[in-house]
């Protein structure tokens, strides 16, 4: 839902009431229902290679979740198109390139509920029909996810099983959706928008930043530009408010984003860079270096390192010994002692 041109959306958006929270909690307790009686329909892309420059979609970095709930969504992608429609669920993998045209019920107008995953933060916002077939946000929140990591574990490992073929695939399907379904509705009614307790210009900024830090003309000039306030008056308020500088957030969030291709996409380290926001590779590295002390190749290497350490672990830990079972150092170790 997040695709280009939904910054403005995010300045006109309110922020959700306590009737949005409301329908937002009978949404997933409606969707947690039809999946405990294996009623909720689930579609999910055949994951293709991500392609930055596919006409028409866009991607992200992370996993995104549509709940249908009037009308349908006709999504298309490099290789397919399916419609989701009310009490169906769509999970598109991070990096799927994918374009979105919604249509109204015959007699409802086009809603749904789409979830986003960002830096210790899950966004959750209804989407509307602002012009024909263009979805736009209604109402969103920001609520902080310190365990986002399971979040994102269960969204993937669910995409993943859909395309599984094995006699229990339906059963850790249920399991996968109902936990994952389970969270987010505790979420909305426990979670807290952390984000939204910005004052206004602050949160915009941020909004702005996460959803465009692609962007390579994005900086506090442009930024000042779309809020309608001087980049002086904006630097000031945003140091005030979050106690760091917008430029070094606009950055982090650049190397944020780069990280996470990083670790789970196959982009050299050029096409990384340009999907970040920055123009000149090299000045990428050098930024790259300062945030994390290693460049983006050397970080690269150390992913692949520490996943190599990972598999050599003992596999099983006793009270009295290690078990190597099925694992190399077991073997190594015998040879040692021959």
């Amino acid at each position: 839902m997040t695709a280009p041109g939904v910054t403005h959306a995010l300045f006109t958006a309110r922020s959700m009431n306590a009737q949005n929270r409301a329908e937002m909690r009978s949404a997933f307790d409606q969707a947690l229902k039809l999946a405990e009686r294996n009623r909720l329909t689930l579609r999910v892309p055949r994951e293709t290679k991500t392609a930055p420059n596919t006409r028409g979609m866009h991607y992200h970095y992370r996993p995104e979740l549509f709940l249908g709930l009037q009308g349908v969504t006709n999504f298309s992608f490099p290789r397919e198109s399916f419609r989701v429609g009310p009490d169906e669920m769509c999970v598109i993998p991070a990096g799927v390139p994918h374009g979105e045209v919604v249509q109204a019920g015959p007699d409802q107008p086009f809603r749904n509920l789409v979830a986003g995953f960002y830096n210790n933060t899950i966004s959750l916002h209804f989407a509307h029909e602002v012009r024909p077939g263009k979805p736009d946000i209604e109402v969103i929140e920001f609520f902080d996810a310190p365990n986002l990591d399971v979040f994102l574990t269960l969204a993937n490992t669910t995409a993943q099983t859909h395309s599984m073929h094995g006699p229990a695939r339906d059963t850790v399907l249920k399991g996968l959706l109902l936990a994952l379904l389970g969270l987010f509705r505790n979420l909305v009614e426990t979670g807290t928008g952390g984000l939204n307790s910005d004052i206004g210009k602050v949160f915009q900024a941020k909004c702005l930043v996460r959803e465009q830090f692609a962007n390579p003309e994005l900086g506090v000039q442009h930024i000042a530009e779309q809020l309608g306030c001087s980049p002086d008056y904006l630097s000031h308020l945003f140091h005030t408010e979050t106690k760091e500088r917008l430029t070094h957030y606009i950055q982090r969030i650049r190397i944020d984003g780069a990280i996470l291709a990083l670790e789970t996409a196959t982009l050299t380290i050029s096409e990384i860079a340009y999907a970040s926001g920055f123009a000149d590779p090299a000045y990428f590295a050098r930024v790259f270096k300062q945030h994390k002390g290693a460049t983006p190749q050397e970080y690269r290497v150390q992913l692949e390192t520490h996943r190599q350490q990972q598999e050599v672990q003992p596999k099983t830990v006793y009270h009295d010994h290690l078990d190597y079972t099925h694992g190399v150092p077991h073997k190594k170790e015998e040879a040692g002692k021959k």
